[in-house]
């Protein structure tokens, strides 16, 4: 974690260099800045200048001083709290620490905790599902290394929580641990079930029916049975259980790839939308790109691999050979590469011998496939 901190006065410094030197010991880095005609190397340029850089290069600002400073710092930078970094302001004297923006995706409650541990100072935290323990569905997705969707439904779960509603939860996932107080496990049509699948991922033929089974069900159970609000631990954009759904899209899934050779930057991104949209898969469920090491120059797949920011890795013919599966076969590809399939078996074999999504589908020298790693969600 990056945190980029900034003081006023000599005594603020103190706390500063003090902090700095806990969060560096607890493996974060940190930098102290000064802003005072009165300290040594203090910077030239404003506050707010200085807040408008951090803000971008950051994963969090702690003010050390007013928290009114901190407030008309970052005014114009505030945007949204999925991207806003995490702000905290801390009084010079190093007695109370507040978290003050991006409380939890951008990790702002747990920073406080920390530095108020290194100071022995106050935690000042005062999101609503913290202070009364409720189950927080953006420190959940965040806990889990999750994109979330649909942050007004998210707003939601929340307020359901807490004026003591029962919230649906639902997940193609195994789940592990017991579900926090307010949630009620549902299937895929939000239907209350006893006890989680301990299953795999599914794919979409494995929804097929779905939409009679929730009319069918509907038509069974009083209006008020089924949740109105819940969560969606899924990779499928199809999913919503839910009259108001936020979806928690975990990063597991590989896309294989195979292409002609020197296939243009633009046909590979074609097929990777394509791939997307006819299996209905989040981009931000994909943690990597596999291929054969032949491939590892093509500047095509290198493009979508930094497109998409996620790594392309590659493997060798007998590496490839080695997966165990039933495959589509190609005389062709076999007959360049030496070995009989390229994206089913990377895909494979990069998710950790894990489960396949989506076949092979080639078009326009462009091959893909899709494959997800075991993942599993971990409730304390």
């Amino acid at each position: 974690m990056k945190i980029a901190l900034i003081c006023f006065s000599l005594t603020g410094q103190e706390t500063g260099e003090k902090l700095c030197l806990g969060l560096k010991e607890a493996g974060m880095t940190a930098a102290l800045d000064k802003k005072s005609k009165y300290l040594p190397d203090s910077i030239k340029f404003s506050t707010s200048v200085w807040a408008g850089e951090k803000f971008s290069d950051s994963d969090a600002l702690i003010f050390i001083g007013a928290t009114g400073i901190a407030v008309r710092s970052i005014a114009p930078y505030v945007a949204s709290k999925k991207s806003d970094p995490a702000v905290l302001v801390i009084d010079e004297c190093g007695q109370f620490v507040i978290s003050l923006l991006s409380g939890h995706l951008g990790g702002a409650n747990e920073l406080a905790l920390k530095a108020a541990e290194l100071l022995h100072a106050v935690p000042v935290v005062t999101t609503a599902t913290d202070l009364h323990h409720r189950f927080a569905v953006d420190v959940f997705a965040k806990k889990n290394n999750c994109s979330i969707f649909n942050m007004k439904a998210a707003k939601e779960v929340s307020a359901a929580l807490l004026a003591g509603r029962t919230v649906g939860f639902y997940s193609e996932f195994p789940v592990e641990g017991e579900l926090p107080d307010g949630l009620l496990l549902c299937d895929e049509c939000g239907k209350p079930v006893r006890s989680a699948d301990d299953g795999l991922l599914k794919d979409k033929e494995s929804f097929a029916g779905s939409d009679a089974l929730c009319e069918n069900t509907s038509s069974m159970m009083a209006d008020d049975t089924k949740p109105e609000c819940g969560v969606a631990v899924t990779a499928h954009t199809f999913c919503q259980p839910f009259a108001s759904t936020t979806q928690v899209v975990p990063k597991c899934l590989t896309l294989g790839m195979g292409c002609r050779k020197g296939k243009e930057a633009e046909g590979i991104a074609e097929a990777a939308q394509k791939m997307l949209d006819t299996s209905e898969l989040y981009r931000e469920a994909f943690e990597q790109i596999a291929s054969i090491d032949l491939k590892k120059d093509e500047q095509g797949i290198l493009s979508l691999s930094k497109d998409w920011q996620i790594p392309f890795v590659t493997y060798t013919e007998n590496e490839l050979k080695q997966v165990q599966g039933e495959f589509t076969p190609s005389p062709f590809v076999k007959k360049i590469t030496g070995v009989d399939n390229v994206c089913e078996r990377s895909a494979v074999l990069a998710s950790g011998n894990g489960t396949l999504l989506q076949k092979k589908n080639g078009e326009n020298g462009v091959t893909t496939a899709v494959a997800a790693r075991e993942w599993r969600i971990h409730f304390e």
